[in-house]
């Protein structure tokens, strides 16, 4: 597929997804400093004029709704060749495939996302609007923890892909099939079945299994979810996915009252995760090198004094990753080693730097008094927000988060969360930091020793030099 250079006033950057009716650019405008997602409908539909006008559709019910959990349509445009296209608000955080990519996400997190994008199809709802094709890929997030801090979320859930939406008055057995198969309700199947608010309700509980089932999502015939799901969510996912339409709950904002309920009021999605916090801290971050989902490379160790075959450069006091981007400078008796990012890849882009260092390899991920530090440096995460912003999304539950400050260390303008008092399992004291470079972002974590203040953590960072 060529790359068009230009769509409208934007610059394209590069492709963000290829549907069944649609492509997705990113634009950016220079002057602005905007980046957008542009939809373009697909040439080999375009003369089809029932899906031109579904693309339209989604356009005007974009635009009417302008809503915050929805994605937003900023103009509609045309193409030379008379395709149109959408410009529409570009969700910078990705979608929720991306994230389950990397894994199941922990159950007190998973409950609240389920919340959240409940929340965004009760907006759908309450404009009478269907969605009918729930997935994790039509869920997506944006940068915007000021908004969505209140969820206990980092980013903001956003709702996407109107495409096969419908007024509820149109949404009969005059439309066609439409759907995602394993989200999309039984009735849906049916050509001269009514297709309405239920529908969606059943996307939401596969969603829900989506989130807190095993990794054998069915067993029996039955929806199999993980050891520490209450029963009362797993009786809430399966009223949600009854067969019948009438079994279920009647819209987005009754199921997202029945979870309310679950797990105890909407104070209860805080209590549920301290609890497991609780229950969990003997392994929860006892690898405190995977506190970014990323592992420790099994080849690849090394010492600060010792040569490994190129894979990192030592220097005295100092080792280098094998990218010769990021170098860092070791306190007296601390050891480095390779890690390796298993988070959300970085198209087009090779592995991110990223290291890992302490005084004792054997004990550091399960004895909390041994110190130690990981550093990242990554393109991906500093295109999609500022340090700031990305250390929002770094929580600790149960520990005490202290005010964050700056500091200017090697020439970079550093953002330092400290949390201290942490629960018996973790790290006693856990410094989170970030900070912006030409080259990207770079993200330090750090368990100091024991009685050591600001001046340490400050030591470290000035030890870390980035090249371009």
């Amino acid at each position: 597929m060529t790359s068009p250079d230009k769509i409208g006033s934007y610059r394209v950057e590069r492709l963000l997804g290829i549907g069944s009716f649609a492509t997705v650019w990113l634009g950016h405008e220079p002057s602005l400093g905007a980046r957008v997602a542009i939809k373009v409908l697909a040439d080999n539909w375009s003369h089809d004029l029932r899906v031109r006008e579904r693309f339209l559709d989604e356009a005007r019910m974009l635009w009417k709704l302008d809503h915050e959990r929805i994605v937003r349509v900023y103009s509609l445009g045309a193409l030379d060749d008379g395709r149109p296209y959408l410009v529409m608000a570009w969700a910078d955080g990705g979608s929720l495939r991306d994230r389950l990519t990397a894994g199941p996400m922990p159950i007190g997190p998973s409950l609240r996302l389920l919340r959240e994008i409940a929340a965004g199809v009760a907006v759908l709802h309450d404009h009478g609007i269907v969605h009918r094709d729930l997935t994790p890929g039509n869920v997506l997030f944006r940068s915007r923890p000021a908004i969505a801090a209140s969820a206990g979320l980092a980013d903001l859930v956003v709702i996407a892909d109107l495409g096969l939406a419908k007024a509820l008055a149109a949404a009969s057995g005059l439309t066609a099939r439409a759907g995602t198969p394993g989200y999309m309700a039984p009735e849906q199947d049916d050509p001269a079945a009514v297709v309405n608010a239920r529908a969606d309700v059943y996307g939401l509980g596969r969603l829900g299994i989506k989130l807190l089932g095993t990794a054998d999502e069915r067993a029996k015939g039955q929806a199999k979810l993980r050891d520490g799901v209450p029963p009362t969510v797993a009786t809430v996912l399966r009223t949600a996915t009854a067969q019948r339409p009438a079994d279920r709950y009647p819209d987005g904002a009754a199921f997202a009252a029945a979870l309310d309920r679950a797990v105890g009021g909407p104070a209860g999605y805080e209590a549920f995760e301290a609890t497991r916090t609780r229950r969990a801290s003997t392994g929860r971050l006892r690898r405190f090198a995977a506190a970014l989902v990323l592992v420790l490379a099994v080849v690849s160790a090394a010492v600060a004094s010792a040569s490994t075959g190129g894979r990192m450069r030592a220097v005295p006091g100092s080792v280098t990753d094998r990218t010769g981007q990021l170098t860092v400078a070791l306190p007296d008796g601390w050891h480095a080693r390779q890690a390796v990012w298993a988070g959300l890849p970085e198209p087009d882009r090779e592995a991110p730097a990223a290291l890992v260092a302490t005084p004792d390899f054997g004990g550091w991920q399960s004895d909390p008094a041994v110190p130690g530090m990981f550093v990242l440096l990554t393109q991906g995460l500093g295109t999609r927000s500022t340090p700031a912003e990305f250390l929002a999304g770094r929580l600790h539950d149960g520990c005490t988060a202290e005010p964050t400050r700056t500091t200017r260390q090697a020439g970079i303008e550093w953002t330092v969360a400290r949390y201290a008092s942490c629960p018996d399992g973790e790290k006693t004291v856990v410094v989170e930091t970030a900070g912006a470079t030409e080259t990207g972002l770079v993200y330090v974590q750090i368990a100091p020793p024991a009685g050591s203040g600001p001046e340490f953590v400050d030591e470290l960072l000035a030890g870390v030099l980035v090249r371009d």
